[in-house]
């Protein structure tokens, strides 16, 4: 049976305007995203009302899976803060060489949704805002003499890295941004 047509309307339009705004954008159309989902424009409504509401929730639900994404894997990484943090420039490289990988999907719907009072960018913000707390308090353990300030350089090697990787091909732009961390992880001060 095609899991489309069995699980919830609301499940199906999730997972269709998940896959299909991930590989084209969230410019992609309604009327593509209800013919995935094989539901009808109602449903979309009563659910989401509208797609601007579907978006917001699809962003909600990957910003929550993608947060968990680099606390595995800095967990993974042990306990030494510096190796936690350079873990995550590991991780990237793995994701960037997925070749169902088109980009950062927050950065996308940034970049793409003009009204500043679209949903979407409050979500994206706070999935920023996450990632920068799991990027400080590591510093934090690490003795880094300004933490805020260096958790701020690595969110933007994340994000540079993401945007490099989508649209340089055959690049290596989490290597580089992997050797460009290990400056700013290794920039703590001794105490004297």
């Amino acid at each position: 049976m095609d899991p489309r047509t069995t699980s919830r309307p609301r499940e199906r339009l999730l997972t269709a305007a998940r896959d299909l705004t991930y590989r084209y954008g969230v410019a992609v159309g309604v009327d593509a995203i209800l013919k995935e989902a094989k539901v009808a424009r109602r449903s979309l409504y009563e659910h989401f009302g509208g797609k601007d509401g579907l978006i917001a929730e699809v962003l909600r639900q990957t910003t929550a899976e993608d947060v968990e994404l680099y606390r595995r894997t800095m967990e993974a990484a042990g306990d030494d803060p510096s190796t936690r943090l350079l873990a995550i420039f590991d991780m990237l490289d793995g994701v960037i060489d997925d070749p169902s990988f088109r980009g950062c999907r927050y950065l996308s719907a940034d970049l793409a949704l003009s009204d500043p009072d679209h949903p979407a960018h409050a979500i994206t913000r706070e999935y920023r805002e996450h990632l920068h707390g799991l990027f400080e308090h590591e510093l934090l353990k690490l003795g880094h003499q300004e933490p805020a300030a260096a958790a701020d350089q690595l969110l933007l090697l994340v994000d540079g890295t993401l945007a490099a990787g989508a649209t340089r091909p055959n690049t290596t732009p989490a290597n580089l941004a992997h050797q460009m961390a290990e400056q700013i992880v290794g920039s703590v001060v001794s105490p004297a």
